[in-house]
């Protein structure tokens, strides 16, 4: 058993298998995700598991180059935690990111259902 970390062996899998320049989604429990798409759907109901909390244990697991929300997010409580975590966010239109979604390597659906709670993160690498 592992002693820290994702403990979700399908998520844990995921992100082992990332490099440099995939993106992976962390996303509310509304947003719209293609068929062909990846999905670790995390949801058990409304508001469980928080998307800061998802958040936060991908990002202890992967290096984030770049950072992606929609304009819509800015100043609410979804654009207020990337802020607090990330000091250079992309902003996009929603549409946009929702277009955006269909190339990530894999999406993570949270049970958050405070509005435009998604994120797209670009791994970097550790060197």
């Amino acid at each position: 058993m592992k002693k820290s970390g994702i403990l979700n062996a399908r998520l844990s899998g995921a992100l082992a298998r990332l490099g440099h320049t995939d993106t992976v989604v962390i996303a509310d429990c509304g947003l719209p995700i293609p068929h062909d798409v990846e999905v670790i759907d995390l949801a058990l109901v409304f508001g469980v598991p928080r998307f800061i909390e998802v958040l936060d244990a991908v990002r202890d697991e992967i290096v984030v180059e770049s950072v992606v929300a929609a304009h819509e997010a800015v100043s609410t409580p979804a654009g207020d935690w990337l802020d607090q975590r990330f000091d250079d966010v992309e902003h996009i239109s929603h549409a946009e990111l929702k277009e955006r979604v269909r190339d990530a390597s894999v999406v993570v659906r949270s049970g958050e259902t405070t509005s435009y709670a998604n994120v797209i993160l670009q791994c970097g690498v550790p060197f």
